[in-house]
């Protein structure tokens, strides 16, 4: 496999980065050390990096497992290129940012869209199998 190592790593440093905002969000003068101490700022924070560890793992096992069953490269690519696009405007969105509406709902969206198309081709190739 080399496809999904690829989009698994940059994803990796895009939850680092979220990672590092909910730190950043700790070590501030009166930062909480455990929930988001009723700041709204620090909430956001923690769901951005909550929301990307809910989601970006199931994608990559769907992706992985498309990988092995020797789908199309530019498939592979065109879905992993999705994911991290998804979760960059995601992440921003309730990471970095108060207003940006845009980012959360495509993110969202694009997210939502990558569950059902990965899952449907997993599907599909188990029931082709079964067919084989």
């Amino acid at each position: 496999m080399i496809i999904t190592p690829l989009y698994a790593g940059l994803l990796a440093i895009l939850y680092l980065a979220l990672s590092y905002r909910v730190v950043q969000g700790r070590l501030v003068a009166d930062g909480p050390g455990l929930g988001d101490g009723g700041n709204a700022s620090m909430l956001r924070r923690i769901r951005g990096h909550a929301n990307f560890a809910e989601y970006v793992p199931i994608i990559l096992v769907l992706l992985a497992m498309l990988e092995l069953g020797a789908w199309p490269a530019w498939l592979l690519h065109g879905l992993g290129a999705a994911l991290l696009i998804a979760r960059l405007l995601h992440g921003y969105a309730l990471s970095y940012s108060d207003h940006f509406q845009f980012g959360r709902f495509w993110g969202t969206l694009i997210t939502f869209v990558l569950l059902l198309v990965c899952g449907g081709l997993n599907v599909f190739h188990a029931l082709r199998g079964l067919t084989a």
